[in-house]
């Protein structure tokens, strides 16, 4: 029996359940549909993994009819995901400024810091934090300076923390050649393929439909999974990110959105606007947020003289009334006054160890603390990323992506050989540097 992972409605109501109460809809109604759901004898949220054992498959018609019931249960957050009302909920939404010419070193450096950021976190994604820190001593690599190898590994210390089984064999010092494929890396392509195609007018609905014919659905995960599904049901965006989809605030529309500020430098409004169209597909709320909160980073980090710059202009666009906003401010505030990351880890963990290891809120806050603390620092700000332990090689690429602008480049320890595996078409070996040329003919475009 196939277990298709991250769609299975006995898969999602654990997912969903908790959803609900982190976004406050935590009240009799929820307490009820949880307590049927579990004298059915159905299971809370697997915490890692995206599939429960197949015998639950028994219990998909209660969970389909439950999750139904959930998504009938509004949240009382201030927490929106329409445009409009995300501008207004902003009170320092920047204007759109017109973009700015970026030096073509700084693109490039975005493009492989965006790399070596996901390669260094590939091999230990799912590792929890304690595990991480084990494996990069035992092999002399704690604090984190370079890849992570399995040479000089202790076998006890192999058999408690296992690699990422998928991404062990082309993300180790042993073995890296040229930067394996990953979906952190396959989504800024599609990103940039959308605005090549359709041009700064695109729709959602254009992503959509790229998807559809470029992206394949095994190659899709969490919210974006349930959002692909829900297409091929014939269900038309906005609607792809709510029905049925417990996972419209977690990671996946952040590390969609790169290449949007990339086109658009010095300009976080208008990169904000693109990130808010490409996330809708499968986002909400905080889902959105993230990836807003991500292109306009990235459009300040190809002008911008400091992290601490680039995080303000990502708060910029993000409610500030919103959980995202708050963890991030709280972040930005432990990085610059702890000398030792390790304590603002401590209490990032501290006030988000309940969210699942791939949420937006948790990891976005990690991204900007790595930023400020990292202090421009390339090798201190994706270590940091990924010694945090939650999404690895997303927060990792996410950060290396904006430290590799600020710095107009990466040092050499992180320098892939320039060939990209993709399953894309068209993109299968293609080089960053042609991609970097490709960003910036779409700057003028």
């Amino acid at each position: 029996m196939i277990r298709l992972t991250w769609v299975q409605p006995e898969d999602l109501i654990g997912h969903e359940l908790r959803q609900a109460a982190e976004d406050g809809r935590d009240g009799p109604a929820l307490r009820d549909i949880a307590a049927r759901w579990h004298a059915a004898g159905g299971h809370d949220a697997p915490p890692r993994a995206g599939a429960s054992e197949p015998g639950s498959a028994r219990l998909r018609a209660t969970a389909e009819a439950l999750l139904d019931e959930l998504a009938a249960i509004p949240s009382p957050l201030e927490e929106p995901s329409e445009l409009e009302a995300i501008v207004a909920a902003c009170p320092g939404w920047p204007e759109p400024s017109g973009r700015r010419e970026a030096d073509p070193a700084r693109v490039l450096g975005a493009w492989q810091g965006r790399a070596a950021g996901c390669v260094l976190g590939k091999p230990v994604e799912k590792i929890p934090r304690e595990g991480i820190r084990q494996i990069a001593e035992a092999t002399g690599n704690w604090p984190i300076r370079g890849w992570f190898t399995a040479r000089g590994l202790p076998a006890d210390v192999a058999a408690r923390w296992p690699w990422n089984r998928r991404s062990a064999v082309n993300s180790l010092a042993e073995n890296v050649d040229g930067i394996p494929e990953d979906d952190d890396l396959n989504y800024p392509l599609l990103a940039l393929s959308v605005l090549e195609r359709h041009g700064r007018d695109f729709t959602t609905d254009d992503v959509a439909k790229l998807w559809l014919d470029e992206l394949p659905a095994g190659r899709t995960f969490t919210a974006e999974r349930v959002a692909y599904r829900n297409l091929l049901d014939g269900v038309e965006p906005p609607a792809t990110a709510t029905r049925r989809n417990p996972f419209r605030e977690w990671i996946g529309a952040l590390i969609r959105a790169d290449v949007y500020g990339w086109v658009n430098p010095g300009d976080p409004a208008t990169a904000a606007v693109y990130a808010w169209r490409d996330a809708r597909l499968t986002h909400t709320a905080n889902g959105i947020h993230g990836a807003m909160f991500t292109a306009a980073m990235c459009a300040a980090s190809l002008v911008a003289s400091s992290a601490e710059e680039v995080v303000d202009a990502g708060l910029s666009v993000v409610p500030s009334g919103s959980r995202l906003h708050e963890a991030v401010r709280m972040a930005v505030a432990d990085a610059a006054r702890e000398d030792d990351f390790e304590r603002v880890v401590d209490l990032l963990h501290e006030r988000h160890g309940d969210l699942h290891w791939v949420h937006t809120i948790n990891n976005a806050a990690l991204i900007a603390a790595t930023l400020v603390h990292g202090r421009g620092d390339f090798t201190a700000t994706i270590a940091g990323a990924v010694a945090g332990g939650w999404d690895t090689d997303s927060a990792g690429a996410t950060a290396g992506s904006v430290a590799g602008a600020l710095n107009g480049g990466v040092p050499d320890r992180w320098r892939l050989r320039d060939s990209l595996a993709s399953s894309l078409t068209g993109f299968d070996g293609v080089g960053l540097g042609e991609l970097a040329a490709r960003t910036q003919e779409m700057m003028a475009s």
